[in-house]
């Protein structure tokens, strides 16, 4: 039986069982709520008691949803975060490098991070240009920038690559041309002279004099820092630091590959790719070793991101331990409410009322606090999720776009039945109390 149950449940689709795991965090509430009201209508008194104290209820589920929110904003948060560098990195199937750190090259050659890397030389692309599986090998140099932009030389392919079909303009086509990302600060038919530096190195850094580059064309948005980077042919690059242009004299203004080997001045980084995912591997095991590191990004990345997964787990501790915080706190607050409402209640039970009908009023006030709290905490930490996310895109360059999903709704859902539940305390206190003594007390 237990395997017939765990085959449906895997059988299910990935969103099937997240509703499942949702309404089963819903469940112990629905059930407490159904066999707490069975036979007693207390809508009408509840929905009184809510208007009649509407201020101090706001003000009790304002900090509800702050909490709440705040769990919401970081598990969105992470979770984007992890999906904008994911993104970021798709289009770099593998790089090759000389040999160190994966990380920093990783960084270097997506993230477009400052860094002094050793080149590849002519006998790496030598065997590059004569491997049948490889489909792209373009070079990835940079070291130059403008106006704060990283400055990169490649070629026209790796630009078609990366961006695809241009949002405006064209491809380079001389040495003197460049192609801007969709958010860098110059429009096409600008001209600009390029700082030798990139990152703090570049205000100190010399300018090229004599060197001009018109841009002819924009990219498409990548959501990565590319977005912000000009790509200018790697021959300018080469020619403007005074080494050759990767192609013999004879070769007149060839831009691009076919490179020659004995007249490449070398790379820090290629992109490679083929048009098939095996190959892609292939390569990698073909190439790693012998004076080159080959990797794939998104593994290192990958690898990057479980060492960081001690700081997703704390913020999920850190979640969890607001909601205990807050749960305690509504606990204290209902009994509190509870004791302000027991002349109210005292008369109703004068009157006639059942205990049950009082217990009843008083956990569907608090569960109408709590799902007012829990509801209003989600808008709020779509919102705060919103904000940073910009923060973060705009110091990394890197596209986070956080969405409410299943994760948040989760954590929400658990947060209110068990709330929900603490409820029964008061109410379970309420249902205990003497009419008598109430009435006294009240007058």
């Amino acid at each position: 039986m237990p395997e017939a149950l765990n085959e449906l449940w895997f059988a299910l689709p990935v969103r099937g069982r997240d509703l499942a795991v949702l309404l089963a965090w819903l469940a112990p509430a629905a059930l407490a709520g159904a066999l707490i009201l069975r036979g007693h209508r207390a809508g009408p008194l509840v929905a009184a008691l809510l208007w009649r104290f509407r201020w101090s209820n706001l003000l009790f589920s304002g900090l509800i949803a702050v909490s709440v929110g705040l769990g919401v904003a970081l598990v969105a948060q992470e979770r984007a975060l992890r999906q904008g560098t994911a993104k970021a990195a798709d289009k770099f199937d593998v790089i090759l490098a000389a040999p160190g750190d994966q990380i920093r090259m990783l960084l270097a050659a997506v993230y477009l991070q400052p860094t002094d890397a050793p080149l590849l030389r002519g006998d790496v692309l030598a065997r590059l240009q004569a491997d049948p599986q490889v489909d792209l090998a373009a070079p990835i140099a940079f070291g130059d920038s403008f106006d704060g932009a990283p400055v990169v030389g490649s070629t026209a392919q790796f630009v078609e690559h990366l961006s695809g079909p241009l949002a405006a303009g064209r491809l380079f086509a001389r040495e003197d041309e460049a192609v801007a990302g969709a958010l860098a600060s110059v429009d096409v038919g600008d001209s600009f002279t390029p700082v030798h530096g990139h990152g703090p190195a570049a205000s100190a850094g010399e300018t090229h004099d004599g060197v001009t580059i018109r841009v002819v064309g924009r990219m498409a948005p990548t959501g990565s820092p590319w977005d912000r980077a000009i790509v200018v042919p790697v021959e300018n690059v080469w020619t403007v630091h005074g080494l050759a242009n990767g192609h013999a004299p004879s070769a007149g203004d060839r831009l691009g590959p076919p490179f020659d080997p004995d007249y490449f001045p070398g790379t820090p980084a290629f992109l490679v790719r083929a048009d098939e995912i095996w190959k892609n591997y292939a390569i990698q095991a073909r190439y790693d070793g012998e004076g080159v590191m080959a990797f794939f990004p998104g593994s290192v990345l990958g690898r990057l991101l479980a060492l960081l997964g001690d700081m997703r787990e704390m913020m999920s501790l850190m979640a969890v331990a607001t909601q205990a915080l807050v749960a305690a706190g509504v606990l204290a607050g209902l009994v509190a409410l509870t004791r302000l409402f027991s002349r109210r209640f005292a008369l109703l039970r004068a009157l006639g009322a059942p205990r049950r009908f009082v217990f009843a009023v008083v956990w569907s006030y608090a569960a109408a606090l709590i799902g007012a709290g829990c509801a209003m905490g989600l808008a709020f930490g779509w919102i705060a999720a919103q904000v940073v996310s910009r923060i973060v895109t705009a110091r990394t360059d890197v596209l986070v776009a956080p969405a409410l999903g299943f994760a948040e709704a989760h954590l929400v859902a658990a947060f209110f039945s068990l709330a929900t539940l603490l409820a029964l305390l008061p109410a379970f206190g309420a249902y205990r109390r003497g009419v008598v003594e109430d009435l006294r007390a009240a007058a």
